[in-house]
């Protein structure tokens, strides 16, 4: 038999489930299947709060503006022949009052127990906070001017076994708030109302694409062999072919078999996986958006970001200038996604805001500066190539400077098996790639390439790539024969991006980790 969770021996639990079984022997059904509000609290105080709309006899006599609305009742207050609560739907909050002499609970029939009992007082007795009720009445103005609805019929929704968090003070324990996402949301508007930022940020961003003829595609989550990034997977098998499978560490190889397909303009937004660090800009879990466009490149790439970025800003905020606080009862800043942005090699970003020249520094000597800034792994710097030390460097040196939007572009080529080489034959000599990152407040929000498709050059890189992981490096991916063949069938020149979805929203958001702009963040289990 399965043991009952701690929960049912909470005395509140043993209470509500005690009124629940007197509602239904009242004929109240506590779960109906259906009911049709007509407003919502928000369309109510948008519409009402400045007109006239009666007094409160008025609205006792229904000469006044009928509105029937549904949510959870979030605070009760009885004052004698009536009482006063709050009705809370998606939308906010709205002032309601129950009468005794007027309002009416929808089916309501007392059983011999509770014959006395009128529907005021089973208001009282029976709904708990945190129930969800409709009502039907009639709007009037208190005397101190606030919106509240007279009333008429209360019917039961949904009745409640458990309580709300900390009697609606809000949910005080941050990593709760996370792993109770459904109560935070209950407890904290603003929660609910950045998750529709979210959701509507995603809805501009296709827009955005779809208009720039774009086609929305879906590739696998699951796949035989993964590739794309540098990222240890998460394995798993499928019994039917008794074969192990892993989930996508990103969207790349898949979209970029649709282009030598002769799919022009391709893009995909969808969740990958990274069995990899947590902190406050990762999680494994997270909405990846890939982009690809025959006969762009690069350049082309970073206007197109640059304009949707900016379009972005306006949208939300009626200007480029995005506000953003470090953190709390810090100065507020302003990051302005007005194109252009920014635009600096990485060589020429060290010099800028490192103050170095990595063409006159040996290898020795950037090895030793890396460690004397004590933010690298030296058992990882021993094994470094020039051009992932350029990298490292600039990872120490330059990114705390990036606050407004950059674009940092020509990475050495070490950094990425899957870019074109420059067209520059001097800078394609120096182990320079058609790469840039994007920027903003430090973080990198865009990877972009032009993608290579040379069959020979991409055979070379992903071979050494999969000779990284035989020698133990556990982010490089393995062989992908069918991906390589593909690119021998040809691909036409073609620019390519990834955007991190989440980080985006916490940038626009004004959001400080992550797991704010995740709906269920991952946590450890307790």
């Amino acid at each position: 038999m399965t043991k009952k969770p701690d929960y049912h021996q909470h005395e509140e639990f043993q209470n509500r489930l005690r009124k629940l079984a007197e509602i239904r022997q009242a004929n109240v059904d506590p779960y109906p299947a259906k009911y049709t509000p007509t407003h919502t609290t928000h369309q109510l105080h948008q519409e009402f709060d400045q007109a006239p709309v009666g007094h409160s006899e008025d609205a006792a006599a229904g000469s006044t503006i009928p509105v029937c609305l549904a949510g959870r009742l979030v605070l009760f207050r009885s004052m004698g022949k009536n009482a006063f609560a709050h009705l809370q739907d998606e939308s906010g909050r709205i002032q309601i009052m129950f009468n005794r002499d007027q309002t009416v609970v929808d089916g309501y029939t007392p059983d011999s127990e509770d014959a006395d009992l009128s529907p005021y007082k089973f208001i009282e007795k029976k709904i708990d906070l945190g129930d969800i009720i409709g009502i039907e009445g009639y709007l009037f103005h208190t005397n101190k001017g606030e919106l509240t609805v007279f009333v008429k019929k209360v019917t039961m929704l949904c009745k409640t076994l458990l309580p709300l968090a900390d009697k609606h003070g809000g949910l005080a324990d941050k990593e709760l708030r996370y792993r109770k996402r459904w109560l935070d949301l209950i407890s904290h508007l603003d929660v609910a109302k950045l998750f529709r930022t979210r959701s509507h940020i995603l809805k501009e961003i296709r827009s955005y694409f779809d208009n720039q003829q774009f086609l929305e595609v879906e590739t696998p989550i699951l796949q035989s062999i993964y590739g794309g990034a540098e990222a240890r997977p998460f394995i798993t098998k499928l019994n039917a072919l008794d074969q192990e499978m892993f989930l996508r560490i990103s969207l790349e190889i898949p979209l970029k078999k649709l282009i030598v397909g002769g799919m022009n303009r391709v893009y995909e937004m969808g969740r990958v996986f990274r069995n990899e660090g947590i902190d406050r800009n990762h999680n494994p879990e997270f909405t990846l958006l890939e982009a690809y466009a025959s006969y762009w490149d690069y350049h082309d790439m970073m206007g197109f970001v640059e304009k949707l970025f900016e379009k972005l800003a306006i949208d939300l905020y009626g200007t480029t200038q995005v506000p953003y606080t470090p953190h709390e009862g810090a100065e507020t800043i302003h990051v302005d996604m007005k194109a252009p942005w920014i635009r600096l090699t990485m060589k020429d970003s060290i010099k800028h805001y490192g103050k170095l020249d990595v063409d006159t520094l040996s290898d020795e000597e950037m090895r030793r500066m890396l460690e004397e800034s004590g933010h690298c792994d030296l058992k990882k710097l021993k094994g470094l190539s020039r051009g992932l030390l350029i990298a490292a460097l600039f990872e120490v040196l330059v990114e705390p400077h990036l606050i407004q939007p950059h674009h940092i572009y020509d990475h050495p080529i070490e950094t990425t098996p899957l870019c074109k080489p420059h067209r520059d034959p001097k800078v394609r000599q120096e182990g320079i790639v058609e790469r840039f990152e994007s920027f903003i407040l430090t973080q990198e929000v865009c990877n972009s390439y032009s993608e290579l498709n040379d069959p020979e050059i991409q055979r070379d890189l992903l071979e050494k790539q999969s000779d990284r992981r035989d020698a133990g490096d556990e982010e490089a991916s393995p062989l992908d024969e069918e991906f390589i063949e593909a690119i021998c069938q040809g691909m036409p020149p073609t620019g390519g991006i990834g955007i991190g979805i989440d980080r985006l929203v916490m940038i626009l958001t004004n959001s400080h980790s992550i797991r704010d702009v995740l709906y269920f963040p991952w946590m450890k289990n307790v």
